[in-house]
């Protein structure tokens, strides 16, 4: 029990952890990369003596060791907030446990109409 007789920790939820605790206070990533929704984010090996991460951090970087993700993925999986996940991969990155690959410009991206050609010449096979 805390002051005033209030629990710090829900009975179904179990322990409540504000989410400024799990970024250190900070609202955006300590580097200068930011984290596109659709930024593809690789894990790497980590290292026997690497960094302690934090719980999220694990996760997160399980994640993204299994198959390269896009960070609104990450964060829908992991179930925790879009802005949070973005700093915790900041700290992911520094600490050389993952990379990011950015996402595709559309103007980069091919044509709808040569796209559906191509697939209306495969069926038409």
């Amino acid at each position: 029990m805390t002051e005033h007789g209030r629990r710090w920790y829900d009975d179904e939820a179990g322990p409540l952890v504000r989410l400024y605790a799990m970024t250190s206070g900070r609202a955006r990533p300590a580097g200068s990369e930011t984290f596109d929704l659709m930024t593809l984010v690789h894990g790497r090996t980590r290292p026997e003596r690497g960094p302690v991460l934090s719980p999220e951090e694990s996760e997160i970087h399980r994640l993204c060791s299994a198959r390269p993700r896009p960070v609104a993925d990450i964060a829908s999986d992991a179930g925790l907030p879009l802005a949070v996940v973005r700093v915790l991969l900041g700290n992911l990155l520094e600490a050389g446990l993952v990379r990011v690959s950015p996402p595709v410009p559309p103007a980069q991206l091919p044509d709808q109409r040569v796209l559906k050609r191509v697939i209306d010449g495969l069926r038409a096979l």
